[in-house]
């Protein structure tokens, strides 16, 4: 079984609002995110909101955590995740994505579950602008790994730290993230062109 963790604790400080509520195809970005897992073949639906829940719009169809700690980093949103995960033995794998990386659709999920089980790796990442990141899959066996990122470190620790264990996914999309208002204008020009 695969479990989705969305992270949506970041308190959006470019952008001067939550970034989670902005809307994109009539949803706001996290209602989106969610509803990518849910036609997935992911089985949960997990998401950490930190600043400014209580300004996050209700979202339905996802297990929410709550992270006080969220000033810390990203990490202690994925601890806490994993931490909700473990409590499955069903569970073997964890895709950690984003709220704010409109393009992730279910069909990209999927590949990335089929591919990692087709490959025997431990992760299987998404590739884009010479880089590699987000969404990333990880086996349970690299969990413990997760569990012991600290600070402002995230999934890319893991993926720097194993390369060879990892297949990679094409996600030309996955550079299209939502950090400023130029970034969300650029996005609803996308849209309509």
């Amino acid at each position: 079984m695969t479990g989705l963790i969305i992270l949506a604790a970041g308190e959006s400080s470019r952008l001067g609002q939550p970034k989670q509520n902005l809307l994109y195809n009539g949803k706001t970005l996290l209602q989106n995110a969610i509803e990518a897992g849910q036609k997935s073949e992911c089985e949960e639906v997990i998401v950490v909101l930190g600043a400014n829940s209580h300004k996050i719009t209700p979202v339905t169809g996802a297990t929410i955590l709550h992270n006080a700690d969220w000033k810390e980093g990203m990490a202690s949103s994925i601890r806490m995740a994993i931490t909700e995960i473990n409590k499955s033995s069903l569970v073997d794998k964890a895709i950690i994505m984003l709220c704010d990386q409109p393009f992730v659709s279910p069909e990209l999920l999927n590949t990335m579950i089929y591919k990692q089980v087709e490959t025997g790796k431990f992760i299987a990442a998404c590739t884009y602008n010479n880089t590699i990141g987000v969404p990333a899959l990880f086996h349970r066996k690299l969990f413990t790994k997760l569990l012991q990122l600290q600070g402002r470190d995230g999934a890319k620790r893991i993926l720097k730290d194993h390369p060879n264990d990892i297949v990679k996914i094409q996600f030309n999309n996955g550079a299209i993230d939502i950090d400023t208002l130029a970034d969300y204008e650029q996005l609803l020009n996308l849209k309509a062109n």
